[in-house]
């Protein structure tokens, strides 16, 4: 009996010591590599569900939509277009930016109509009556003899950065008052979509959903300043696919401008043949980088001939604002009325020089030198 008693004991000793050496001091080996791989899953998302939008469960936007949607809505109208018989031609959406009743909106919601029924938030109707259309920027001023409005402050749409949220509000199928939510996916986009040798393409691309009757309503930035005028999606099925397009407020601000005062567009050129730069270019000029503005051609008596701009010569900015492509070079030159004076800088064969003081002309004489 002891010596099973004594057996037992040494058996007891031996195994808590074993498991003593075991977990202090025992290390596991790697096993062989196989060519069965784990299965995959996801990284840092916590329990984020599979195949679901990803603003659904993606970090929500900073700013308070709620208070900039109600800003907003307030101050964004629907506008049917009638012909002289009473018949609709189209309909879009406009934007107050004055208290005595000044509305934005886009060319081509306004042009061949006679009559402009304006319906504002609060559902009330008046008629407007167009104050001046230009339709190479695709833009409109509409007045409506009432006051007391809360009209949108303009933003600097120079200062909008990719990625920055923003918000789309308008009348998309004459739905009043629709507000929806995206980034900016792109700046001085050109599609090619409206008309004319001197048409200005520069929009800002956002992934907001914009859809017929958007046309002329507002993009606004997260403070419910505006920083463009919605104009166009690209679509193959006619509704929205992802790609909308809005003309910057800076522009749109001066165009406005211009109509309010002038009953049209004071516009100024510099009187060049323009194309973007590519790799081969920027190798065959010696420019250190692949960016700015090929001149191709220079008008005479124009506003480059007179500042010695030459062909080959390439402009990459102006008034210290860069100008990596063509609608962006052609976004800044609009911004300014003939007489107006700039400062541009340019590569002529490898070195890099400025101009002050250019003295911008008219349109109509850039045409007509062109033309000799």
């Amino acid at each position: 009996m002891r010596n099973i008693f004594v057996t037992a004991l040494v058996a007891l000793i031996s195994s808590a010591f074993s498991f003593f050496l075991f977990q202090n001091y025992y290390v596991p080996t790697t096993p062989p590599p196989t060519d069965q791989l784990p299965p995959a899953r996801l990284v840092d998302h916590g329990e984020a569900p599979v195949n679901t939008n990803p603003r659904a469960w993606a970090q929500v936007p900073p700013a308070d939509f709620v208070a900039t949607s109600k800003l907003v809505t307030a101050a964004v109208v629907n506008i049917n277009t009638l012909s002289a018989s009473g018949y609709r031609i189209s309909s879009g959406s406009g934007v107050l930016i004055s208290t005595d009743g000044y509305i934005i909106t886009n060319h081509h919601v306004v042009e061949d109509g006679s009559k402009f029924e304006i319906t504002l938030s609060d559902k009330r109707k008046m008629e407007a009556a167009v104050v001046g259309s230009d339709p190479t920027t695709d833009l409109a001023l509409l007045k409506v003899e009432a006051r007391n409005f809360r009209p949108l402050a303009y933003g600097d749409s120079d200062k909008v950065e990719v990625g920055q949220w923003v918000m789309a509000v308008g009348n998309p199928f004459n739905l009043s008052s629709t507000v929806t939510a995206g980034i900016v996916s792109a700046k001085a986009r050109n599609i090619n979509i409206l008309r004319g040798s001197y048409a200005i393409e520069s929009f800002i691309q956002t992934d907001a959903v914009v859809n017929p009757g958007n046309s002329g309503g507002a993009l606004v930035n997260e403070q419910g300043e505006l920083i463009g005028i919605n104009t166009a999606i690209i679509s193959e099925s006619g509704g929205y696919e992802g790609y909308s397009f809005a003309i910057p407020a800076n522009l749109v601000r001066k165009v406005i401008r211009d109509i309010r005062e002038f009953g049209e567009v004071q516009r100024a050129v510099l009187g060049v043949g323009i194309a973007d730069v590519t790799d081969e270019l920027a190798a065959d000029l010696a420019l250190p980088v692949v960016a700015g503005v090929h001149i191709t051609s220079v008008s005479q008596e124009s506003s480059a001939a007179e500042a010695g701009l030459r062909s080959d010569d390439v402009i990459v900015s102006i008034n210290g604002v860069r100008t990596n492509s063509v609608p962006e070079l052609q976004e800044q030159v609009a911004l300014f009325r003939p007489g107006d004076r700039i400062s541009l800088e340019f590569y002529r064969e490898g070195r890099k020089y400025r101009r002050d003081n250019i003295t911008l002309k008219s349109l109509s004489n850039a045409v007509s030198s062109f033309r000799r």
